[in-house]
């Protein structure tokens, strides 16, 4: 195997697990996951601002 079917091979490889990384990221089993995922830098500021009234 010569060095240009090597990087072939590894540039195809390359492409299927990135296509197959979208698709899991894109399926709907994980939106849910994700929706509080995105939801996790906002919690922070609830409790930031629960706190800061009860010392008030």
């Amino acid at each position: 195997m010569d060095h240009a079917t090597l990087r072939s091979v590894i540039t195809v490889v390359s492409l299927l697990v990135f296509v197959g990384i979208v698709f899991w990221a894109m399926s709907g089993r994980n939106k849910d996951r994700f929706d509080q995922a995105a939801q996790l830098p906002f919690a922070d500021d609830d409790l930031d601002s629960k706190a800061m009234k009860e010392r008030s």
